[in-house]
């Protein structure tokens, strides 16, 4: 019976190994150090702020797994022998696989700085980080302040995760905005705006330099680059981005850049290696879609696509237009296309805002022919089929406008803002006319 061994537990691996086994009789065996169970690393942060328990974030029962024929091995994966179709674990024991599924993710990035391996300085990706945090940063008594170093994603939820605790957060970010490498200078303003409301100290245009330890090896203070200053901490959170978790590959003779490179069937330079989500390099990008993409739902569909060839349909991988979402304290962002932080030659942005600061739109869309590009939606829901739609069909920027209600998904009784974005649409096209 034909071996498949899957080396990681997050929705890329388990998408895999649940639509294999919907397809084949095929043994499959996940590996992971990390925890028992699959669980959901996008609430990893609700277990820290009280709103779930761990089990709560396991999206199936502990009994589905043998149920299912899908065995389970809690252990580090060392080292991968291609040639031999072998893996060796962390404690020297050997597997040997027909197909072998890579599904790793990624882990955080640390750059040399002085200090960075010091008691107290950590990331947040995983479970262990999570229950690190419970260590270095359990109440605002044993943590008095904390630094995060980074302007992204995870360094915004680890800010609302230390302010529930009322842990005081000074939130170092080198560019000029909040996530100012991927939002329009307007969006990312009115974020910044919102995270100093939630008493954040937000320190744009800075980069950290050191962390110094004290006479125990744990971190006491961060220095910062541009000034000098010392900041007074007990945690530096390095949320800095993430990078393909990757090392135990080294001398295995798989290809990797800056992830393990795959083609559009995910196949490696080994054709019965398959590499999945964040750890995958593509080398046949389409459009404007990124060689690597960190995000769950891409990570899912890899899960999906590598099943079916694995199981003798062999398909490509299509991920079709680009959308995410992710929540800013109490702002909800959602994109669909492409909205990049300045218009590209021949495209331009309109962006509306409302007067409370916490619902905003920017549109993207090409100048001569109007095509819609994309669009960025801050604190109103808006529905991906719809804009999927729209993006397929390539509407123009002004049947966007005129449609806007058709897209809106906030529940009933919610404020409606299409009639003010209308307005302000149609008087900005007189203006520049």
């Amino acid at each position: 019976m034909e071996h498949v061994i899957i080396i990681g537990n997050g929705i890329s691996g388990v998408t895999a190994a649940r639509h294999i086994r919907k397809l084949s009789d095929k043994k499959i065996t996940i590996i992971s150090g990390e925890t028992d169970y699959f669980f959901s690393r996008t609430a990893l942060m609700y277990i820290y702020m009280g709103h779930m328990n761990y089990e709560h974030t396991k999206p199936y029962e502990d009994w589905f797994w043998e149920k299912n024929r899908i065995k389970l091995k809690k252990a580090w994966v060392s080292k991968v022998s291609p040639n031999e179709n072998k893996i060796t674990l962390a404690t020297g024991e050997t597997m040997h696989y027909d197909k072998l599924i890579i599904a790793t993710g990624s882990k955080p990035n640390k750059f040399g700085w002085p200090g960075q391996d010091l008691k107290g300085v950590q990331g947040l990706y995983s479970k262990q980080d999570l229950d690190l945090l419970e260590e270095n940063a359990p109440n605002n008594k044993v943590c008095k302040r904390a630094v995060i170093v980074g302007g992204g994603l995870i360094g915004i939820e680890l800010a609302e995760m230390l302010s529930t605790r009322k842990i005081p957060v000074t939130f170092l970010v080198r560019e000029h905005n909040f996530w100012g490498n991927v939002l329009p200078e307007k969006d990312a303003k009115a974020i910044n705006n919102h995270i100093k409301e939630h008493h954040i100290d937000l320190r744009l245009n800075t980069n950290l330099k050191e962390m110094i330890a004290d006479k125990n090896g744990r971190v006491r203070a961060v220095v910062v680059e541009e000034t000098g200053e010392e900041i007074a901490c007990d945690l530096v959170g390095l949320t800095a981005g993430v990078s393909p978790n990757m090392d135990f590959l080294k001398d295995s003779g798989i290809d990797f850049g800056r992830g393990v490179k795959v083609n559009r069937f995910l196949e490696t330079n080994f054709k019965n290696i398959y590499a999945l989500g964040d750890c995958a390099e593509q080398q046949e990008t389409t459009g404007e879609r990124r060689p690597i993409e960190a995000v769950w739902y891409t990570g899912r569909m890899m899960g999906e696509v590598v099943a079916q060839t694995i199981c003798g349909n062999k398909t490509a991988y299509k991920p079709g237009h680009w959308f995410n979402s992710a929540k800013f304290f109490d702002i909800e962002y959602q994109t669909y296309g492409w909205v990049f932080p300045q218009p590209r030659d021949g495209e331009a942005h309109f962006h509306w805002l409302h007067e409370d600061g916490k619902k905003c739109i920017t549109i993207n869309y090409q100048i001569a022919s109007r095509k819609f590009v994309g669009i960025n939606t801050f604190g109103i829901r808006m529905r991906h089929e719809v804009f999927d739609r729209w993006l397929t069909e390539k509407h123009t920027v002004d049947e966007i406008i005129e449609n806007l209600e058709q897209a809106h998904f906030d529940p009933e009784f919610y404020k409606r803002y299409e009639k003010h974005i209308k307005e302000q649409f149609k008087n900005e096209l007189k203006i520049n006319a």
